[in-house]
């Protein structure tokens, strides 16, 4: 298994910010993923890094990355991932196989497994309409859950401490070149509307009931706002981006100002979509 020392969480999340992390983990198979679980109870999970802030000052942790225990199977109709599997690995596994049902996922930049856990979505999908059963690793036990409690950019398992191992998804048969089609439509759709050309978590805010964020942000006056090298995008007010160089503490303080002069504005809270690791 390959450990990396006060490894900079900088180099691991898709924000481009964050201090070391103690000892940063890599079990490359289920068995050893089990076995690091076990050795290391207090250790925090990671998977890209996609949707997560993570400290200046780095944790004084254990880390345990997904990323090297990506295995795809297929059984009929029935897609089953390791945690560690890439969205867009498994949108093409799907189209490849001819099946829909993860058009909508082949942009979104993270794992099953962080997916899963905050049932992500885009386009009108989400991982909710696709997820069939997830097993967990909770207090020792490997377990099977059929109901994973979905709602809005949450699960069960952001507030229960169980460990995502691997998801089983059905999908529905497809015809592939009209996958791909919806697939390259959404991502260039994506290339479009959002700053990808600048470090970010993605959506910065969850989307308030009957609103968007971003219109939310940007009736505020927030689009452009800086603190130090974190910004509100000048593309998409839903964004925060790392302009080279922010902290943690520029977005976290980017974030209470645009949260501030949304709620001054409209009365509505938004609600954080990033996780501060």
């Amino acid at each position: 298994m390959l450990i990396k020392y006060n490894e900079p969480l900088a180099n691991h999340t898709t924000f481009k910010i964050g201090g070391p992390a103690r000892r940063l983990l890599f079990p490359e198979s289920r068995a050893e993923f089990l076995d690091t679980l076990r050795d290391c109870p207090d250790a925090l999970i990671l998977g890209k890094g996609s949707n997560v802030l993570a400290p200046d000052g780095g944790v004084d942790k254990d880390v345990i990355s997904t990323l090297l225990y990506n295995e795809i199977t297929l059984d009929g109709n029935a897609v089953t991932a390791a945690c560690g599997a890439t969205l867009a690995t498994l949108a093409n596994f799907a189209a490849e196989n001819s099946l829909s049902g993860l058009e909508f996922a082949s942009g979104i930049p993270g794992t099953v497994g962080g997916a899963v856990r905050m049932n992500a979505g885009a386009y009108g999908g989400e991982m909710s309409q696709t997820v069939s059963s997830v097993e967990v690793y909770s207090k020792g036990e490997v377990l099977t859950v059929a109901d994973s409690g979905f709602s809005y950019r949450h699960s069960r398992y952001v507030d229960s401490g169980e460990v995502i191992l691997s998801v089983t998804l059905t999908l529905t048969p497809g015809v592939t070149s009209e996958i791909i089609a919806l697939q390259q439509e959404y991502n260039r759709r994506r290339r479009d509307k959002q700053p990808l050309e600048y470090p970010s978590a993605g959506s910065s805010f969850k989307r308030p009931q009957g609103h968007y964020a971003a219109e939310l942000i940007d009736r505020a006056a927030c689009k452009g706002l800086q603190i130090g090298k974190a910004q509100v995008s000048e593309k998409h007010a839903g964004f925060i981006v790392n302009l080279g160089g922010a902290s943690a503490s520029d977005v976290e303080a980017l974030m209470a100002l645009v949260s501030e002069r949304v709620f001054e504005q409209s009365g509505l809270v938004l609600e954080p979509e990033v996780v501060r690791l």
